[in-house]
């Protein structure tokens, strides 16, 4: 049915032959309550009220219907059949799914996954490929040099999920001379490529693969040590299938070649010389003319490099010679540890591992809640190198700490009494500062199997090595050989008590850092310049902040699914959490610091009512009570335990005709400490398409926080221009580089004169970030945070985006700054102009990042221009900041 209501029922019954004794009806969609899926309806509807009329050509037909396709489901041929053979039983099963094991109402038709209808001449290819390392681009790039220089039809499916760069992807191809009409990923294939070793260890990929196939595998490993290397059932499936088995060091290829980790040039030549679909030197022709095509908008280096990448492949591609019998022990490993929860291993295990689609329906909780803190259990292992800690040289600055885009490096200060049974490689050191007592231990730990190898911490280390100069306190080595004693050093770490917050001098960034983070191991790109700003409120405000989160980047790695970074602490609390979408986060963010006062507001009324029951000294600490710092909201805690202990009490006991407030106020009693509420998304969301709300919330004069993570593009849908962009930057819908100069925001929120603003750049002033943030929570009122967060759609060395940060401050283009009300009411000027002047030109900033420096090469003369003018918006703005920051208020006693 291809036009769907108004239903045409005489040209549906027209169609229908002579001949038909059964039909089933599928739906792709679901409707509950009803009879049935719309189309069933209309179709039981149209043949009853023929044959009422006795219009029908035929006998009345069993009628069934099902549904299929739902959330993205496969609808395979194997699934097709079972429909038809459905359609065959004396007692066809009516209201049936297809593709879903739905044991909850039995209403699944079975299906055998073997069964295929893919002509054998139809190749078919398996890829499978690390988010970020090309993988994607480089198999749209062969479909597209197969279906123009052959007469094969070419197809391509794309199979990852909504992590960001890092994440498994799989990439199905077809190719052949007949045409192609399998709208449905692959089963059976003819060639496989793992683009990344450690996929191996976890997915059975080869169980696919057919007789002769051939596996394509990318391995630091030579072609002599690989196969002693590979799980049981690998080398099982390369035998019993007499398949062929290739190798090659893809990353030492891309390491001499300047590609850093982009792989998909030179796995993409593997695949051509492999497959023989051209001969060896016009497929190489072929693959650097689409390079010149994909890349030349980039710059002449940026072509030559992956030049020099598909020349140097060939000579270190490696057939390997299949053994005539398996020698390895080794199993696939579970796709989480052994000590996860019981949900988390029967069912996100099972996502993880790409099963997700054969859970049974039974397994899903039926109010649909998943638990948090549960990224801790994935362990991708995704990681070729991993920072390790000199326990020598480090200064213990914590900055590696914070700089950390996904909580694997973390610090601890401790007493020598919690050293139980310590493992023989775990480091730890005495403690320099005194701040917590004398003989304290220090430890500084990475979590190797979570760590994304960003080298962030590499770069932001002060500590430099003076018996050798390259290296630091912090040094990247293969994560392979120390993995399994890491493994336990971090599960050690782990148990070794969290610092007393009460304690912490949060203001400084050093100690900071002690705190726990209950944002951890997200899904975010390998070096995210937005995560470390999200981290750090974790830690600041821990379990007593509530956030509204905007569509973007942030709900991705925030809350995805099968797991979710969000976690919880040793008392199972933790930060509060909630997507809405572009145009309403700001309202949405709103309604949660007004229904916090509301419930604020009545149970400190109702404690009034009944203090009589609960004692007023209690009631008056509780509502008096001072919560401006850690100790002071401990104690705050207390009290409000105390206050629940004697409700409880007064409901067994008797409540004197106040059954009403003592349940109430047992229901909204934790309301009375000191919530945190934050209003957290990218610019597309603040600048843009959520503005008005944005400026209703700041008007508002309430007390919220508002974070602006800028990375100035959409940067989740692909990085289109928004109006944080900044003039002569290159962006989707802004090709010839942006003509007009960046919206400045928070000039627009310092003109309402109540609103706390703050610019800030970690990468540049790790302390200014700190002090922002905590001043801006202090803050009664509303405050406004935009936050530089450098982004892999600048296209820059993601390892160091601080120096990119730092750049765009010391330049003038960012400058660091916080506006106080709190000032002003004090008398004195509440603007505070924080960076230190015009270090260097604007262009030398931008053009360490290709979004600048493209346009050099496809439009030079319009760059030159759109340069000159960036620089004199530079200069002017910051005239005028330098303007608001001298001024001298008036005395008013004068």
């Amino acid at each position: 049915v291809r036009l769907y209501r108004p239903f045409s029922l005489d040209q549906f019954i027209n169609t229908l032959p002579e001949s038909v004794k059964s039909i089933a009806v599928l739906d792709r969609t679901k409707e509950p309550g009803a009879l049935g899926e719309p189309l069933y309806v209309d179709v039981v509807n149209a043949i009853s009220e023929k044959f009422s009329q006795n219009e029908l050509k035929f006998s009345y037909p069993k009628i069934t219907g099902g549904r299929y396709g739902l959330s993205s489901k496969e609808f395979t041929p194997a699934m097709v059949k079972s429909v038809f053979d459905n359609l065959d039983n004396e007692k066809p099963k009516n209201r049936f799914t297809v593709g879903i094991n739905e044991d909850v109402t039995n209403s699944s038709l079975d299906f055998d996954p073997s069964f295929s209808v893919e002509a054998d001449e139809t190749f078919r290819g398996k890829f499978y490929g690390l988010g970020a390392d090309g993988t994607v681009g480089a198999n749209k790039n062969s479909i597209k040099i197969i279906g123009e220089g052959t007469d094969h039809n070419a197809q391509g499916y794309f199979v990852y999920d909504s992590k960001k760069s890092g994440s498994m992807t799989i990439s199905h191809l077809r190719f052949g001379p007949k045409p192609i009409r399998s709208t449905y990923l692959i089963n059976t294939a003819n060639f496989i490529a793992c683009h990344q070793n450690v996929f191996l260890e976890k997915i059975d990929m080869l169980n696919e693969a057919i007789e002769g196939a051939t596996f394509l595998l990318n391995t630091k490993l030579s072609k002599d040590e690989v196969w002693n290397s590979l799980p049981e059932p690998v080398q099982k499936d390369l035998i019993d299938k007499k398949m062929k088995f290739y190798v090659i060091d893809a990353y030492k290829v891309a390491g001499e070649t300047g590609m850093g980790v982009r792989i998909n040039t030179i796995m993409q030549t593997c695949f051509f010389a492999i497959s023989n679909i051209f001969p060896k030197e016009e497929a190489i022709s072929m693959i650097k003319d689409s390079i010149k095509k994909t890349y030349g908008v980039k710059g002449d280096k940026i072509v030559q490099m992956n030049f020099d990448a598909v020349d140097k492949t060939v000579e270190n591609l490696y057939e390997v010679a299949i053994p005539g019998k398996v020698t390895s022990t080794l199993q696939l490993q579970p796709a989480v540890s052994g000590n996860a929860p019981e949900f988390v291993m029967d069912v996100t295990a099972k996502i993880i591992a790409g099963k997700g689609d054969d859970l049974p329906v039974s397994k899903f909780p039926v109010d649909g809640t998943f638990p948090l803190s549960t990224t801790k259990w994935e362990k991708r292992n995704i990681a070729l190198e991993v920072p390790v800690w000199d326990v020598d040289v480090c200064i213990q600055c914590n900055k590696c700490v914070i700089a950390c885009p996904h909580a694997t490096i973390r610090a601890k200060v401790f007493e020598e009494k919690d050293l139980n049974g310590v493992p023989e490689t775990f480091k730890y050191t005495k403690f320099k500062a005194k701040d917590y007592g004398t003989d304290m231990l220090y430890s500084l730990q990475v979590a190797v199997e979570d760590c994304t190898g960003c080298a962030l911490c590499v770069d932001v280390c002060p500590a430099k090595n003076k018996k050798e100069t390259r290296l630091k306190a912090i040094n990247m080595r293969e994560q392979l050989p120390i993995r399994e004693q890491e493994r336990e050093n971090w599960d050690y770490f782990l148990q070794i008590p969290e610092i007393d917050r009460r304690k912490v001098n949060i203001a400084k960034v050093k100690d900071s850092q002690f705190l726990e983070p209950l944002f951890e191991f997200s899904g975010a790109c390998a070096g995210c310049g937005e995560t470390p700003y999200v981290k750090l409120v974790s830690q600041l405000f821990g379990d007593r902040t509530i956030i509204a989160n905007a569509t973007g980047c942030s709900s991705i790695y925030g809350g995805n699914l099968p797991t979710t970074p969000w976690a919880t602490d040793k008392n199972g609390r933790g930060p509060a959490w909630s997507n809405s979408l572009f145009e309403d986060n700001a309202e949405f963010g709103f309604g949660f610091r007004l229904a916090i006062d509301k419930h604020n507001a009545q149970a400190k009324d109702i404690l009034k009512r009944i203090s009589s029951e609960i004692g007023d000294d209690l009631v008056n600490e509780i509502i008096n009570a001072d919560q401006k710092d850690e100790g002071g909201i401990y104690e705050q805690r207390e009290r409000v335990e105390s206050l629940k202990q004697k409700l409880n009490k007064l409901e067994k006991t008797g409540t004197n005709g106040k059954t009403g407030d003592v349940k109430h106020l047992l229901s909204i009693a934790d309301y009375l400490v000191k919530k945190s509420v934050w209003i957290m998304g990218g610019d597309g969301w603040a600048y843009d398409i959520g503005y008005g709300g944005l400026d209703h919330v700041l008007a508002s004069g309430k007390n919220v926080n508002i974070l602006v993570l800028d990375t100035e593009v959409y940067s989740n849908t692909g990085g289109q221009m928004s109006k944080a962009t900044p003039r002569a930057a290159v962006a989707k819908f802004a090709a010839s580089g942006k003509p007009g100069k960046k919206k400045d925001l928070g000039m627009m929120a310092v003109t309402y004169g109540n609103v706390y603003v703050a610019k800030i750049a970690m990468g540049s002033n790790d302390t200014h970030t700190l002090k922002a943030i905590l001043e801006a929570e202090a803050f009664d009122g509303p405050s406004l945070i935009i936050a530089y967060s450098h982004c892999i759609a600048h296209g820059i060395n993601m390892a160091k985006g601080m120096q990119n940060q730092k750049a765009a401050v010391d330049t003038g283009y960012w400058p660091l700054y916080r506006y106080n009300p709190e000032l002003a009411d004090e008398g004195k000027n509440p603007f505070k102009l924080d960076s230190k002047g015009l270090k260097m030109p604007f262009k030398d900033y931008a053009y360490m990042e290709t979004r600048y420096k493209m346009l050099t090469k496809s439009h030079p003369q319009l760059a030159e221009k759109l340069m000159k003018e960036a620089q004199e918006d530079v200069v002017s703005t910051w005239k005028e900041y330098e303007r608001l920051a001298s001024y001298q208020p008036e005395n008013n006693e004068e």
